[in-house]
């Protein structure tokens, strides 16, 4: 059975139909004083410096960008925002949706660790201008002089923008189906891609995220740190604002990563409102770790409304150590809401934002990687717990067999589709992978549509009327003809040794002569001193663990140097690219670190 309904203001004729942007003017004329936008800056003090922006400023700062990037651009043409996460970040998002320029966000290019990813999507895109900041301008110079990507027609400063420009703006009509930015994906699994979002997406899954996260409390705010060219940090941060006419306060996600308290922080600093936030698995682990008691013993999380978790597979444990260190501050069991979603459908898919603490259940490992799911005693062996991702939010969740395109009985495992207005039309300039992803047609559709539907590349399941999400279909192993999910071997690794770091293992498969062989490469922790660190102990660990635990063997174990393994720009895993660079020969390893210290 499929999950979800359409949200009927969605429909044709219903209230939700006028397009996201259109609201920044209604705001601005009902509420002018109201504030907007917060952007907390912590590189100028200690403590954060505020600066707000009414909804007054946002309306007229937004449409001065729309004049200036239509100066310099065409309908249609893509401006690539290259600048810091700053209030000009979103006026400048803002002020394209007002101008029918095609936004392209992305980041100002010293940010580390994304080169790759900068490259494709830029050169992808095909950007007529981009828009930086005065600081940023020798990044982007260097940028444009040391890659082979295309040449920008001009280059606009954000903080340079004239707001006086917005006197000689005149609206023009905005459609539903018009391209509204593009959203480029993660990489997890292959190059960036980028996803067309149009004003009918963005405005319908910020409804269908709101409905979601059920804010039927009075004076909602939004708390965020996630990056603006991520899909969860533009949604939640500039889409959600704008249904209602709410408040966003949010910062740059390196303040985050410096101090993760930070965050707790600003969300105790909202004394009678109702918080919601949101934040991948790794975020709610790192402010746990941190959370000790005497740098909480002044806050308040008591109006800390949701916090949806999701981005990245949601463990468990995260969950109960989240739960655990933030109780004393006055966090509410109910407030943690897993999720799910991608690009692909604008963001939103699902979660479980009921006021209760987050269901997880412990299901048979074996019958799991058999395509069933069967509950099993909390205490039993060969098990994996899943956490619940909830029921969809004015959108339809399908389970599907991917071979045969009929839909799934529940406890079945298949992929999970997707149909609703926030779903993408396609990738840009990639007309045969947008049929492969969003062409999606139903065999034996019954009540359901027929298509289109799309196709998340992820395995799930339907339990008790809620959704679980079981692993990337590219990501699954097969050895002897037995499926298994890498995320449960990587779990079991981290747990064999403490060597081993934990959240930075990736398993994945390599050919074999008869079957596929299973390499597990895993970066070393930093607490355990190489002095200390006897290799074959921990290889022998790992192996045994898994020998145990999912009656395979390991072809081969790589413990490595940190910084080896990986990762996409929310924190995933990318076990395609490490193994890679594992068949690169690539990966620094710790036996060569030794090797290289005598």
């Amino acid at each position: 059975m499929a999950l979800g309904s359409l949200l009927p203001e969605l429909r044709p004729g219903g209230s939700g139909r006028t397009p996201l942007i259109e609201r920044v003017a209604r705001w601005a004329e009902e509420k002018p004083d109201a504030p907007a936008f917060t952007f907390v800056d912590y590189s100028l003090a200690p403590s954060g410096a505020h600066t707000t922006l009414t909804w007054a400023e946002t309306d007229r700062r937004a449409r001065a960008t729309a004049v200036r990037l239509r100066q310099a651009a065409e309908p249609g043409e893509r401006a690539a925002l290259l600048l810091p996460q700053t209030l000009e970040y979103m006026m400048t998002m803002l002020g394209a949706m007002y101008a029918h320029i095609v936004a392209v966000p992305l980041f100002s290019p010293d940010l580390p660790g994304h080169a790759d990813r900068l490259i494709g999507a830029y050169a992808d895109a095909e950007p007529a201008v981009i828009v930086t900041t005065r600081n940023a301008l020798p990044h982007v110079e260097k940028f444009l002089a040391d890659h082979d990507v295309p040449q920008p027609r001009e280059i606009i400063f954000a903080e340079e923008v004239d707001a006086d420009l917005a006197d000689s703006w005149r609206d023009e009509p905005i459609g539903f189906d018009d391209l509204a930015y593009l959203q480029y994906t993660s990489g997890s699994t292959r190059r960036p891609a980028g996803v067309e979002i149009t004003h009918g997406n963005v405005t319908a899954n910020a409804a269908q995220l709101w409905a979601g996260w059920a804010p039927e409390r009075p004076d909602p705010e939004l708390v965020s740190w996630l990056p603006l060219f991520h899909d969860m940090g533009l949604i939640a941060t500039m889409a959600l604002p704008l249904v209602n006419g709410n408040h966003a306060i949010y910062t740059d996600p390196v303040s985050f990563i410096m101090n993760p308290m930070r965050w707790m922080e600003l969300i105790a600093s909202r004394p009678g409102r109702n918080v919601y936030t949101a934040g991948p698995n790794f975020a709610f682990e790192y402010v746990a770790s941190m959370a000790k008691p005497a740098k909480i013993k002044d806050l308040d999380l008591g109006g800390l409304t949701t916090c949806l978790n999701g981005a990245e597979p949601i463990r468990p444990s995260t969950l109960e150590a989240f739960a655990s260190a933030l109780a004393p501050a006055g966090l509410r069991p109910g407030a943690q809401a897993p999720g799910y979603g991608l690009a692909e459908a604008t963001v939103f898919v699902s979660a479980a934002a009921d006021d209760v603490p987050p269901r997880v259940i412990t299901v048979d490992r074996d019958k799991l990687t058999q395509g069933v799911l069967v509950e099993s005693p909390a205490d039993g062996d060969r098990t994996t717990a899943l956490v619940s991702c909830g029921r969809p939010y004015g959108q339809l969740v399908a389970i599907v067999d991917p071979e045969t395109r009929v839909e799934r009985p529940d406890g079945t495992v298949g992929e999970i589709w997707v149909h609703g207005p926030n779903t993408a039309h396609g990738y840009w300039r990639n007309s045969e992978r947008s049929q492969d992803t969003f062409g999606g047609e139903l065999a034996e559709p019954g009540e359901l549509p027929a298509g289109p539907w799309m196709k998340t590349g992820d395995y799930g399941v339907v339990h008790g009327g809620e959704l679980y999400v079981t692993g990337r279909i590219k990501d699954l192993i097969i050895v002897d003809g037995r499926n298994h999910y890498p995320q449960d071997i990587e779990v079991t690794t981290q747990e064999a040794h403490d060597a081993v770091r934990p959240d930075f293992v990736a398993a994945f498969a390599v050919p074999g002569g008869e079957t596929e062989r299973l390499v597990v490469v895993a970066e070393r922790n930093r607490r355990v001193p190489l002095g200390r660190l006897d290799l074959e102990e921990v290889e022998s660990a790992v192996r045994a663990a898994i020998n145990v635990e999912h009656e395979m063997s390991v072809h081969e174990f790589l413990l490595i140097e940190p910084g080896g393994i990986s990762r996409t720009s929310s924190g995933k895993i990318a076990r395609a690219a490490t193994r890679q660079r594992y068949l690169d020969g690539a990966l620094l390893t710790t036996a060569a670190r030794i090797a290289s210290r005598k």
